[in-house]
């Protein structure tokens, strides 16, 4: 017997918002001679240049944890027969979840001395997405102990 009634849409969620975290802009950073897009793939220069030329700076890294703080939420949907492994995924993401935050905020603040950026309103994500995991966690847990002591009953 199975009970998976809001974690999953608290799930469902958490991957919306990540996924649209890891593929849309999360800010412009501006230095003296550029302006970059930050993505979680990398910080691209917009514009024309005059005469500067300025590379893309990659962050496969950022990328990666990010997709995986989607990727991980969405098995764990599917994982609602195995109630101990949805918990043990809904942990998983949490701390995944804190990276994506970490290197997000690294990233903005620590690539170019004498910066400034403005984060765009994608950047809580992550954070609302922190909110759902720990609210689909404290259902997953109620109703383990509900499917525990009807069992206990019988």
């Amino acid at each position: 017997m199975v009970i998976q009634r809001w974690q999953s849409v608290l799930l469902l969620i958490a991957v919306v918002l990540m996924g649209c975290f890891t593929f849309l802009s999360l800010g412009q950073l501006q230095t003296t001679d550029f302006s970059f897009n930050f993505t979680t793939c990398g910080l691209y220069p917009e514009g024309e240049s005059t005469g500067i030329t300025a590379t893309p700076i990659n962050t496969w890294y950022f990328f990666a944890v990010s997709i995986l703080s989607a990727i991980i939420p969405f098995i764990a949907i599917f994982s609602f027969k195995n109630m101990r492994l949805q918990k043990r995924l809904c942990m998983l993401t949490l701390i995944l979840l804190v990276c994506v935050i970490a290197i997000g905020a690294l990233i903005g603040y620590q690539t170019f001395d004498g910066s400034s950026i403005q984060w765009s309103s994608w950047v809580c994500a992550p954070f609302i997405s922190m909110v759902s995991i720990c609210m689909a966690y404290n259902r997953i847990n109620s109703d383990y102990r509900l499917l525990r002591d009807s069992e206990r009953i019988r």
